[in-house]
């Protein structure tokens, strides 16, 4: 059974992780680990740090806030809040995107599986200049 402190570790490491920490993955997350989100499926702990590196580069803050933690087993869910400034995103103001996490950790408490659960049009698409319009008219149309 994973101890909740993998399930801490995990949550205070994101609120850490910028373009400088991610070579810090290895704390974290098993060599082998599998990580998807609603854009992106990878393999491998160092294409995560690819990832992660490539991701932050120009992201000026990023900040979860935690809601609900459960952990069964090896089993591990958290829904979170981010908050993230990046310039080429809603002007340079603050963005703000509602999430979950499920993960399945390793038997040293690493993580080995992580999907991220978020509204991709939420976190990105509305936020730019051409594409943004369109999504939020086609949102109020649906409403």
């Amino acid at each position: 059974m994973t101890e909740p402190a993998a399930l801490e570790a995990f949550c205070a490491f994101f609120n850490k992780l910028d373009n400088t920490c991610t070579e810090k993955l290895y704390e974290v997350y098993t060599e082998e680990v599998i990580f998807s989100d609603p854009l992106h499926h990878i393999e491998g702990r160092v294409a995560l740090e690819r990832y992660f590196s490539s991701m932050y580069e120009h992201v000026k803050q990023c900040q979860f806030t935690y809601h609900t933690h459960q952990l069964q087993g090896n089993q591990g869910f958290v829904t979170w809040t981010m908050m993230f400034i990046h310039p080429r995103l809603a002007g340079g103001k603050p963005v703000k995107v509602e999430g979950c996490s499920a993960l399945t950790f390793a038997d040293d408490g690493r993580v080995a599986r992580h999907h991220d659960y978020f509204d991709a049009g939420a976190m990105l698409y509305e936020h730019l200049p051409l594409m943004g319009s369109a999504i939020r008219w086609l949102k109020k149309r649906l409403v």
